[in-house]
């Protein structure tokens, strides 16, 4: 699968501590991922995945895909998500100023809002494919949904709190592995 990226690349590579049946989390410390490699990463070993993608530890966007061809995502750490993805008005000159006005809080506001209302149904994606994935639920989509709209400092704990929640095998250890 990750015979085509350099030697460089390979390098910033990292396993965290495995999950029993098979079931391995890697740690890219590089751009390197992109968004047909998900397809092929599923294709290559026969078996559901995800990855998330994120930006400063304080931002993930989590997308899964099946066997099936189903597709799931959702945002970590939704706050910062909402400031992430409000668009900024046209007339807007200097970004830096605008964040700082109430228009800017109300804009996240309704950004926020409307994260908020995609949390069921990413829960329920969660959910789905888990359970494609051979996995017992363990949680209840309200559980689910609750972990989605929670915040932590660091979203690679919240990665690994929404993979333990929805029932994967509980890693060995608890720091990746170099």
């Amino acid at each position: 699968m990750f015979d085509g990226i350099d030697r460089e690349l390979k390098d910033a590579v990292h396993t965290w501590w495995p999950r029993e049946g098979g079931w391995q989390t890697l740690q890219f410390s590089s751009d390197i991922w992109e968004d047909d490699d998900l397809p092929a990463l599923v294709e290559w070993t026969g078996a559901p995945a995800c990855v998330a993608q994120v930006s400063d530890s304080s931002l993930a966007l989590v997308t899964g895909l099946g066997t099936d061809g189903r597709r799931w995502q959702a945002w970590l750490n939704l706050h910062v998500a909402a400031a992430l993805l409000t668009e900024e008005p046209e007339d807007v000159d200097e970004v830096i100023y605008w964040v700082d006005t109430p228009e800017f809080h109300e804009a996240v506001g309704r950004t926020r809002a409307g994260l908020d209302a995609q949390v069921p149904s990413d829960a329920a994606g969660a959910l789905a494919w888990a359970a494609a994935a051979g996995v017992p639920a363990a949680a209840s989509q309200s559980r689910i949904e609750e972990l989605l709209s929670s915040e932590e400092t660091f979203v690679e704990e919240l990665f690994g709190d929404l993979l333990d929640t929805l029932g994967f095998p509980a890693a060995t250890g608890t720091t990746p592995q170099p």
